[in-house]
């Protein structure tokens, strides 16, 4: 499985941006795909997922009411909808299929996507 991220950039305070995942391969194994984040200086969290057969979704506290996952299993991608977005958002955003056991180290990757936001 190869994950491309996009998307990211440069935003206000209290704008949003809308990141994709463009899934390669054999996605459909994946029981899980999600976002994690990492800021500078920070060590990488998790940020969202959805499950991939029936779409139940799960987001950090951080980012509830704010941010929306979802995804097109026909495209074989993934969504992530970052509305009111704050300064502390600012880090490069990670695709993420995983497995279960969900392992928030585990799964694949893919490259990052940088999102700014500036105060």
């Amino acid at each position: 499985v190869q994950l491309q991220a996009s998307g990211g950039g440069l935003v206000q305070a209290g704008g949003s941006l809308r990141l994709s995942c463009a899934a390669l391969g054999r996605i459909s194994s994946a029981d899980f795909m999600g976002w994690f984040r990492q800021a500078p200086g920070k060590e990488r969290e998790f940020v969202s997922s959805i499950r991939w057969d029936y779409g139940r979704t799960y987001y950090a506290d951080s980012v509830k009411g704010r941010f929306t996952i979802s995804r097109d299993n026909t495209k074989n991608m993934v969504y992530l909808q970052m509305n009111s977005l704050k300064a502390e958002d600012t880090a490069v955003y990670y695709c993420n299929a995983n497995f279960f056991p969900y392992n928030t180290n585990g799964g694949y990757w893919g490259q990052g996507t940088l999102v700014t936001v500036s105060s």
